[in-house]
């Protein structure tokens, strides 16, 4: 399984995708979800939701209306994410994004989704949803098969007016990018020569599955990427700038805890 992201600058093109996707021949229901800022369901109920029809999903679907706050009928949840606020998600998925997002659903809710559901969820991708969502805009993500299925839905999420998940990221970053420079050359360290592992690290903090942990809880997961950047890199000096990167995504995430908090 794959994932095919979409982000949209509108909730209104986010949900003619949805729809497109939904009468579109091949393309499973119960693979896609929509998610949208602040608490939309009076709109997101007017989008068709078809129950799903797989061994096992309709026990699931009502162990997850059942077991999570804020649902209405259909599989809809909103929940609040850490350093986003408050996210709508219709679908099936909707809960095992926001549950990897830090929303806590509840074991409850989210341990009822069968594996084969949520197989596939880019979980080093979702602070790019979170991002987006910050930032007003809907994301629609799909999962497909594989790279066959994935292509229709990408045509289709283009032709709706989405921004893949990969021009999300840089201008995500591209968005940080002059701060995080001017706080690494503080330390005497050539930024533009070492910005692609620092990036690395930073990014690496922000995986769903560490991020909120202590320090010396992720140390084992750090030392296991910069391992393999090693080995991708043999001879490059990596070590220095994934690490600070790495500190900086963590502090990065915790800031923006912070703000939401405040908020």
């Amino acid at each position: 399984m794959r994932a095919v992201t979409g982000v949209f600058s509108s909730q209104a093109q986010a949900e003619d995708a949805v729809k497109a996707l939904r009468s579109s021949d091949g393309i499973p229901t119960d693979k896609i979800t929509l998610l949208t800022p602040g608490n939309a369901s009076t709109r997101l109920e007017a989008v068709p939701v078809e129950a799903a029809e797989q061994p096992g999903m309709g026990k699931a679907l009502g162990a997850v209306l059942g077991g999570a706050g804020g649902l209405t009928t259909g599989a809809f949840v909103a929940l609040v994410v850490p350093g986003v606020g408050l996210v709508s998600a219709l679908g099936l998925l909707g809960t095992a994004i926001l549950t990897a997002a830090g929303a806590g659903a509840g074991a409850a809710a989210g341990g009822s989704l069968e594996n084969s559901m949520t197989e596939g969820l880019p979980e080093d991708e979702i602070f790019l949803y979170e991002d987006a969502l910050r930032k007003g805009y809907s994301v629609v993500v799909v999962l497909a098969e594989d790279e066959a299925a994935a292509q229709p839905i990408r045509e289709i999420l283009t032709a709706k007016g989405a921004d893949a998940i990969d021009a999300a990221r840089q201008q995500w970053w591209t968005g940080l990018r002059s701060a995080e420079e001017e706080h690494y050359a503080a330390s005497g360290r050539n930024f533009n020569q070492d910005e692609t592992y620092y990036r690395m690290g930073f990014e690496a903090a922000l995986h769903a599955k560490t991020r909120c942990m202590e320090f010396d809880q992720t140390t084992a997961e750090m030392e296991s990427k910069l391992e393999d950047l090693q080995q991708q890199h043999p001879g490059v000096e990596v070590a220095e700038a994934f690490t600070r990167g790495y500190q900086r995504g963590r502090e990065y995430y915790q800031r923006l805890c912070d703000e939401s908090k405040a908020a």
